[in-house]
């Protein structure tokens, strides 16, 4: 197919897009872009996402599908649900579409940057982003759980001059050097100002206590929404809390999303404040695993040392780096992905682009020195 007529979804187009995705995917794909027809019609007629499919221009049949879905107050959007049908493969449709989305997204102007998690499985889907501007960020070990436990490449496309209005940062704890090299290499920018420094000590945790998990979605939004109205206290775009945990003695409220169908969590936000849950983030993990999170992440402010430092004291690796991710008045503030997986990292299984590979050895080196222990030769 060479010409593909390309235009925006439409709910009358949920059913074949249904379809589409299982005959990519198969029956495991983990969000509901792709498989709940009231979620799918809210996001095609959502004033925040632009959501595209392809036709056949003889047929009319659907053959690809991909969207940007961004939120209001914030100008980051996500690729996400980029399928082509197995019969279309190697048409390039899939830039067709990626290429078409930023043009109505990011050379309009509406959005800084667009993200996306890219499988590695292939190569092939890397490529596909690579080839429409999008460069990579980082590796996400385990990130999800499709018919197996899946690793994610992170890859990001900014518009023109918004690398160039980063506010600098002073200091970082030296587990993320490497990462932070890596990242200036693969988008042609620089920490050189940046000193990596000892890691900041970590609150010591109160005698032992139970933590609650609440998973009541609406009452969690609500909660959530009352403690952080200015997103500028929070910030974790595109993820909206659907658990809460808390002590018995409600010291503090930690708000997550879980997605038990993919094994994946995303911790979004403490009150009253990250401190004051600095001590309790193993206890927080390790509760969030038994209920089906394989993989945690958190999104931190490269800024924060302190933040910084009590996740890497509690076994999350920063196996990523978001430059410019959040626009604050006339510049933006750099994140570090930080994740931690309770479940064996296979990475015998992934492909990698070159350009990804920095990434990939980064992580690996890493996760060793945080988990193998140092080796001493005796004189």
């Amino acid at each position: 197919m060479t010409a593909a007529v390309i235009e925006k979804a439409t709910p009358a187009d949920i059913a074949d897009l249904r379809q589409l995705y299982y005959a990519v995917y198969g029956p495991h794909y983990p969000t509901a872009l792709g498989t709940d027809p009231a979620e799918m019609s809210r996001l095609i007629q959502d004033a925040y996402t632009l959501w595209l499919v392809a036709r056949c221009p003889r047929t009319g049949a659907l053959a690809g599908s991909a969207a940007i879905h961004g939120e209001p107050g914030s100008r980051i959007g996500r690729l996400e649900g980029l399928a082509v049908h197995p019969d279309q493969r190697g048409s390039g449709l899939a830039g067709q579409l990626t290429e078409a989305l930023c043009a109505g997204t990011l050379n309009a102007g509406t959005l800084d940057s667009v993200y996306a998690t890219v499988r590695t499985v292939s190569a092939g889907p890397q490529r596909v982003v690579a080839r429409n501007g999008f460069r990579p960020m980082g590796i996400l070990p385990n990130a999800v759980d499709l018919s197996s436990r899946e690793s994610l490449a992170l890859y990001a496309r900014h518009s023109p001059g918004v690398l160039d209005r980063r506010v600098p940062v002073a200091e970082v704890p030296a587990s993320l050097e490497p990462l932070l090299h890596t990242a200036g290499a693969s988008l042609g920018i620089s920490y050189a100002d940046t000193r990596p420094t000892a890691a900041q000590p970590v609150p010591a945790r109160p005698a032992a206590a139970p933590l609650e998990m609440i998973e009541a979605p609406a009452f969690v939004r609500r909660r959530f929404d009352a403690h952080f109205p200015d997103t500028g206290r929070w910030f974790y775009p595109l993820h909206t809390p659907n658990v809460l945990l808390t002590p018995g003695d409600g010291s503090f409220e930690v708000y997550a999303y879980l997605n038990r169908t993919g094994g994946y969590c995303a911790l979004v936000a403490a009150h009253p404040d990250p401190a004051a849950a600095a001590g309790w983030l193993e206890p927080v993990t390790r509760t969030l695993t038994r209920a089906g999170a394989g993989y945690v992440e958190a999104l931190v402010p490269l800024e924060h040392h302190a933040a910084l430092s009590a996740f890497t004291a509690q076994g999350f690796i920063a196996g990523a780096l978001y430059p410019a991710m959040r626009r604050d008045h006339d510049g933006f503030h750099d994140y570090a992905v930080m994740s931690r997986t309770t479940e064996h990292i296979d990475f015998r299984g992934v492909v990698v682009d070159p350009p990804l590979q920095p990434f990939l050895d980064s992580y690996v080196s890493a996760w060793a020195s945080a988990h193998l222990p140092s080796r001493e030769v005796a004189p």
